[in-house]
């Protein structure tokens, strides 16, 4: 797949592992060139990946969890040097999506794999950030916002849980005026989602089991309440049930305008992005992946 490979580290996601010493046992038998950047603060991952770009690096890998990756995202926007993805952070969620192993190890094994394929994936874009999961407006945006770092580094996975349960009395219905793709709409509910992904983490599980990464189209997902039952119809793929119209909405648009009133929080793939109202489009093929051979497009 590639003979220089460059590795961005996010030492501050996950769990403490010997990261150098398996990817020493990995490349090194497999004759590559490999080099490894360590990010300090935000911004750092995304400098880092366009300089390996540009500097000739077959494959610019990141380690961390999904805020590292959509930075080295980033910076590999515009080019057609390929991401690979070490799976190190709290949440995994774009390996996931695309079937890459989750030890480190084996997804090291990948990069050097005559196995490995490429697999074009779409972004999202909001002026002039990006995002490769989704964005959120309402009760999903206020989870985002009350996960904090060290309910992650505490709670690993379960620190969403524990947030949504803050969340849900705070967090009222509301209006969505949406226009898509020249369209408008109106609608109301506790939740507006725009996914590029479908996978919420764990393999298998999505709200719309018709959401492609390579499709070239964003999914816009509002949920009318936060009751057991809308709940169960927005998980409606864990018993492969279609989706229950009278509790929750589904569209796709290749461009979103989405507005409320009042004003409501935006987060796009766990970063705070402001209020609404917002734009988003899709970018198709946007980002080269490597992936495991054999994967759905």
């Amino acid at each position: 797949m590639g003979k220089r490979i460059s590795v961005i580290i996010n030492p501050a996601a996950g769990q403490p592992e010997p990261i150098l010493h398996i990817l020493n046992n990995v490349f090194r038998p497999a004759g590559v060139q490999w080099d490894v950047s360590i990010t300090h603060e935000y911004g750092d991952a995304t400098r880092q990946a366009r300089q390996a770009a540009e500097g000739g690096a077959d494959i610019v890998v990141a380690y961390g969890g999904d805020g590292t990756v959509m930075e080295v995202v980033n910076g590999l926007i515009g080019t057609e040097v390929p991401l690979g993805i070490l799976p190190g952070g709290t949440g995994n969620v774009l390996s996931i999506e695309v079937r890459i192993p989750q030890t480190s190890e084996e997804a090291a094994q990948l990069l050097v794999s005559d196995e490995a394929q490429i697999r074009m994936v779409d972004v999202g874009q909001s002026g002039e950030k990006h995002f490769l999961l989704r964005a959120f407006v309402g009760f999903d945006a206020r989870r985002i916002e009350l996960t904090t770092r060290d309910m992650r580094d505490r709670y690993g996975k379960m620190a969403y849980l524990v947030a949504a349960l803050k969340a849900i009395p705070k967090t009222e219905a509301m209006g969505y005026q949406l226009t898509l793709d020249g369209e408008e709409v109106e609608c109301e509910g506790f939740t507006c989602i725009v996914e590029n992904a479908g996978n919420m983490g764990v393999a298998g599980l999505s709200l719309v089991p018709s959401v492609s990464i390579s499709d070239g189209l964003l999914d816009v997902i509002v949920m009318h309440g936060l009751d057991p039952l809308s709940l169960a119809s927005a998980l409606g793929s864990i018993a492969d049930r279609p989706l229950d119209a009278d509790r929750l909405h589904h569209w796709q648009a290749r461009e979103i305008t989405i507005a409320t009133d009042p004003p409501q929080a935006v987060i796009g793939d766990g970063e705070a992005w402001g209020e609404t109202p917002i734009t988003v489009k899709v970018l198709p093929s946007a980002i080269r992946v490597v992936v495991p051979g054999e994967i759905p497009q």
